[in-house]
């Protein structure tokens, strides 16, 4: 099945045609600026743009940097404040006329990882932790997400994880790899302490250097690099919006 997968981010919004099946990418990857400010109608009218680049008009599945509630977006950290409220699957539907599911991107980055990179044929408990500006997480057990994990906001030393141990903490307080290695450990354990996951996955850009830090990490669970990379955010997109229209959710008790 060949979905059109859009990954929302705070510099660029990206897309590209996905073979559900293999995981793959069909075309070249498409980047469009992110609009600013990034409000609705702006990203809105990107998002057709891409579409129109592809001349699609299929599904479309689109990862985006909120929380989402059953295409609701429910909160705005990197995006206009306006946002709040609006079911934008509705509303990229109205304007693309493609049916289009929406999708937190650290929960399309997760799925991903779970179908076709580190995670796969993992049926433990799996939390992948994406490493940038932020610190974003996804969680699945038995291969079943729960969505919207805000898990970067967990208290370490008095605040939010994402301040203490985010790839843009480490760059501006120009730590080593020994300084931050220690961070992220003491951040990852405190997420052990609460969840005991079998498997984390750290994702981002971090992930490339995962040789440089390894060492620092102490933890119960084995820890692994993300193997999808660039491409995560957009073939979890694709995959999210297959899940939400193509499978049967009422499964027989």
């Amino acid at each position: 099945m060949q979905i059109l997968g859009i990954d929302v981010g705070g510099t660029g919004i990206k897309g590209a045609i996905v073979d559900t099946i293999t995981g793959e990418l069909l075309t070249t990857r498409h980047r469009i600026e992110t609009p600013k400010p990034a409000t609705p109608q702006a990203v809105i009218g990107t998002i057709v743009a891409l579409t129109e680049e592809f001349g699609w008009k299929e599904t479309i599945g689109c990862g985006f940097p909120a929380a989402v509630r059953h295409d609701v977006v429910m909160t705005a950290s990197n995006i206009d404040k306006s946002w709040i409220g609006l079911n934008a699957g509705q509303e990229i539907m109205k304007a693309s006329g493609c049916k289009t599911h929406l999708v937190n991107d650290a929960d399309a980055a997760g799925y991903a990882e779970m179908n076709f990179g580190a995670g796969y044929d993992n049926t433990g408990t799996v939390i992948v932790v994406a490493v940038g500006t932020g610190i974003g997480t996804s969680v699945f057990t038995e291969g079943i997400l729960y969505p919207n994990s805000e898990l970067g906001f967990i208290r370490v030393k008095g605040m939010a994880g994402e301040h203490y141990a985010s790839n843009a903490v480490r760059a501006k307080e120009e730590l080593s790899w020994k300084e931050w290695g220690k961070r992220i450990n003491r951040y990852l354990s405190r997420l052990e302490e609460l969840l005991w996951p079998d498997l984390f996955i750290l994702g981002g850009g971090v992930s490339k250097k995962f040789d440089n830090f390894k060492q620092y990490l102490e933890l119960e669970a084995p820890i692994v690099p993300a193997k999808m990379l660039n491409n995560a955010g957009i073939v979890g997109a694709a995959l999210a919006a297959k899940h939400e229209f193509f499978t049967d959710h009422h499964h027989s008790v």
